[in-house]
Formats: structure tokens, C-alpha cells, sequence
């Protein structure tokens, strides 16, 4: 008797499939990875619509027979039975009072509170401990902790995203010219990058602090200044590596341009570490932003941000729930984003491919 093997069973389920789809595939089959994935992206979810979760003005309100939507407008405290024409404090019971009788009513945000609202009716002095109205208490001025770190992410990740883009695209960009072209461009580009890398990142945010007024922009372009050196080092090792392949040889033969092989044969080939070093990069910004913010350099005051709070924790240790609020943010945003990291990498790790 022979024993044979059908030869179907020698090929893997997923020969057929790309290399962008089997590398999908690995991914989700890191449980730990893919779960992290799903959550970052509903807490960055929550975030982008922070106005509806986290706002001190109703989502739309009815008040004698008529329609309002005070988060598209401001209206004067007349409008809802009040004496002034200051903008409605809708958090006022007695506010509260005139949109709840009869057949008046209001909806609000599930967190009736906004990165600026100063809670002027708390039961107890500020930072008050957690309350039922405040779910995480307030901080020295106030504000309500929750909505400051609603907000607060939304702008750690926004900038993370923005800088790693930043930077992903001028380090792609010299980095393949270094690394295609070699010779004497290389070596201009490399004794550059060892001139600019040796310039004090954080006394020129010090002096460029003191000169311009704090802005989240500013903080973006001095930071993308100098985020760019480590990845141009990795995509310019493999153009270096990929230029001597054969297919690049064979583009040459054929008369294709030098642009249109660096950009259609050699980076696709050359993006796997890009794209793996994605999440570790965002972890990086996140974490310059929050430094930033803490020592005092970063956005401008009173702009929600994790930095601040942890400032404020230090700077009130009996209110214990500003710290460990912030720090537990801080933590599982970088946990989710390294374990994110980790399952990329081994998805596009060729030696784990399915044989």
C-alpha cells in the first residue's frame, strides 16, 4: 500500500490570497493586538464627537413650542424665562427648572459637563473628590475631570496622528533619496542629519516658547523638526538594500525613470518598517506632548490636555483622583498602542508567514 499526500493539502489556505490580506490575517490572529486595535479605535471614536458625550449645553432644547440647539448657537438667558442677556448657563437650577415644566424639555450630553465648565454649584471646595454629578471629580479649578480627559485624549491622539504623519513623510521622502541615489547625496544627507541631530530640542521649544505665544501648531512644527531623523535612517538602508535587487536592475534596462522606480518598485518593497514603527511612533508623541504639557511648553493654558493634569496631580497630592485618572489614560493609551505595534510587526514579519 502507498501512502500519499493529495498535494492541496501541502499548499496553505491562503496562497491565493495577497500579501496585504495573509498579513490582515495575522493580525487578527494576535487576539492581544486585535483586540487593542478595536478598542483604541472606540475610545478615538468617543473623543471625535466629545461635543455630544462631554458639553455643558443641551443637544437640542424645547421650549415653549419652539426648537432650540444651543450647541450650533448661543442664547441669551432671556430666551429660556431668565432676567439677563448673558449667555444661558443651562447648568443654573434655576434654568434647569424653566426647560423641565410643562411640556418644555431638554436633552442632554450623558456628561452635562465641558472642558471649561467651571462647576460654580459643587457641594464641596475644589478639586472636589468624585460625586454622583462629577463621575471623576474636579480639578483645582473646577472642570470637570471626565470631560478634561475626553477632550484631553482626543488632543493627544490628533497631534500623535498629525506628527507621525509629519514625519513619516519627510523621513520616507530623504530617506529614499539617500538611500536610491548613494554616493555623494548620501553622504551631504547623512552629515546633515548628524549636524541637525546634535541641535538641543528642548532649549530651542524653550526659547520659541518665550518668543511666540504657546499654539498647538508651533508645538507641531518644532517637533516636526526633528521626528524625522529615525525613521529616514531605517527607509534609507532598505533602498539601499532593495537598488541592487533584479527587478530594479531590470527597470533600468528597460528605460524606466529613476523616480518612477523609487516610487512603484522600491518603497513598496521598503515600507514594512514605516509601517511597523507607526504605533511606537505615536506612543513617542503622545508622550513629548504630555512632557511638553507638564513642564509648562506645550499647548495653551486651558487647553484640556494630559500633561496638565498630571501637573495639577503633583501639585495637589491629597486630590489623588487627578493623578490616577490621567496616569490610567496615559497607561492603557500606550499599552493598546505597543500591543498594536507588537502584532503589526509580527503580521509583517516574513519568517511567520504561513508556509
Amino acid at each position: 500500500m502507498y501512502w500519499w499526500t493529495p498535494v492541496s493539502s501541502l499548499i496553505s489556505p491562503t496562497a491565493h490570497l495577497s500579501p496585504s490580506r495573509r498579513a490582515w490575517l495575522r493580525f487578527k490572529r494576535n487576539r492581544l493586538g486585535y483586540w487593542s486595535l478595536v478598542l483604541f479605535c472606540i475610545m478615538l471614536f468617543v473623543s471625535l464627537f466629545a461635543e455630544v458625550v462631554s458639553n455643558d449645553r443641551p443637544l437640542v432644547v424645547r421650549f415653549n413650542g419652539q426648537f432650540y440647539f444651543p450647541m450650533a448657537a448661543t442664547y441669551p438667558e432671556k430666551t429660556f424665562g431668565g432676567d439677563f442677556e448673558t449667555p444661558t448657563d443651562f447648568l443654573d437650577p434655576f434654568i434647569r427648572e424653566q426647560l423641565s415644566k410643562g411640556d418644555n424639555w431638554a436633552v442632554y450630553a450623558p456628561n452635562p459637563y465641558g472642558p471649561k465648565t467651571l462647576n460654580y454649584f459643587a457641594k464641596e471646595p475644589n478639586p472636589s473628590r468624585p460625586t454622583r454629578d462629577n463621575l471623576l471629580g474636579t480639578d483645582d479649578r473646577g472642570r470637570d475631570l471626565l470631560a478634561q480627559l475626553i477632550y484631553g485624549f482626543r488632543l493627544s491622539v490628533l497631534f500623535a496622528l498629525a506628527l507621525t504623519a509629519i514625519g513619516v513623510l519627510i523621513g520616507v521622502v530623504s530617506g529614499a533619496i539617500q538611500g536610491f541615489f548613494a554616493g555623494k547625496i548620501d553622504l551631504a544627507f547623512q552629515r546633515f542629519i548628524e549636524i541637525w541631530d546634535s541641535m538641543p530640542e528642548l532649549y530651542l521649544l524653550i526659547i520659541f516658547s518665550a518668543i511666540f505665544a504657546p499654539s498647538v501648531a508651533l508645538l507641531l512644527v518644532l517637533l516636526s523638526l526633528f521626528g524625522w531623523m529615525g525613521l529616514s535612517q531605517y527607509v534609507r538602508a532598505e533602498f539601499l538594500r532593495n537598488r541592487q535587487m533584479e527587478y530594479v536592475k531590470a527597470a533600468r534596462a528597460l528605460g524606466v525613470g529613476n523616480g518612477r522606480i523609487m516610487w512603484r518598485h522600491i518603497l513598496p518593497n521598503s515600507m514594512t518598517p514605516v509601517i511597523t514603527f507607526l504605533p511606537f511612533r505615536m506612543s513617542g508623541a503622545i508622550l513629548a506632548l504630555t512632557s511638553l504639557d507638564f513642564l509648562g511648553l506645550g499647548v495653551p493654558p486651558g487647553t484640556p490636555s494630559l500633561g496638565e493634569l498630571l501637573s495639577q496631580g503633583k501639585n495637589n497630592i491629597d486630590a489623588w483622583w487627578i493623578s490616577l485618572s490621567t496616569f490610567a489614560v496615559l497607561v492603557i493609551t500606550l499599552l493598546l498602542l505597543t500591543f498594536m505595534g507588537d502584532a503589526l510587526r509580527d503580521a509583517l514579519d516574513p519568517r511567520k508567514a504561513d508556509r
